[in-house]
């Protein structure tokens, strides 16, 4: 057993939030996001709802132990829709958007992270909370079933894949459409005004 499932919940997640540069409590109370896309970065308004889905995903990050880079996300956005979000419609966004970009560029790791969200639990149905944050990684790992190995695919999971995916792909595509237009139309109007 490693030192990190002996943990609570809430003492891995300040860990977390330390380890990758997060500040303590996760920023939460912030008013605005930066969100860096390669070398661009993006601000957007953090709401209340995305706070309510952000404070569940962080704790996935701990449990799945999937990391914050690109690939990782990626990853973790998979195993998300695979286990589904529930009520938390900005993750369904989120998750989607990130799923759709990681099959471009990693379309295998992104199947094996669906598959494994679909065998195992995630905290989208849970109350957040002290009793949340109060239990060991450990014992949320096996109540969700993360202790043990993932099952092969069944037909009803590659079906479900191929929905999702198809939706993450649609997500991702007017996601991208919709942060390139203003800079499309930017250089048009430019060009237009250099001529």
């Amino acid at each position: 057993m490693s030192h990190e499932a002996t943990l609570t919940m809430r003492e891995a997640r300040e860990r977390y939030f330390e380890e990758n540069g997060f500040g303590q409590g996760g920023n939460y109370d912030e008013r605005w996001v930066r969100v860096d896309v390669g070398p661009v970065p993006f601000w957007f308004p953090n709401s209340a709802e995305r706070v309510r889905a952000l404070r569940f995903h962080d704790l996935h990050h701990v449990l799945t132990g999937y990391r914050t880079d690109f690939p990782g996300e990626c990853e973790i956005s998979a195993w998300e829709v695979g286990g589904g979000c529930t009520d938390h419609w900005v993750a369904w966004l989120l998750n989607l958007s990130g799923m759709g970009a990681g099959l471009f560029f990693m379309p295998r790791r992104v199947a094996s992270a669906f598959y494994r969200g679909r065998h195992t639990g995630n905290l989208y149905r849970s109350e957040y909370g002290d009793a949340l944050l109060g239990r060991s990684v450990e014992e949320m790992q096996r109540a969700h079933g993360m202790d043990a190995p993932v099952p092969a695919p069944t037909g009803k999971d590659r079906w479900s894949f191929a929905a999702w995916s198809a939706a993450a792909l649609l997500t991702s595509a007017v996601g991208a459409a919709l942060t390139l237009a203003p800079l499309a139309l930017g250089a048009w109007a430019l060009s237009r005004l250099l001529h």
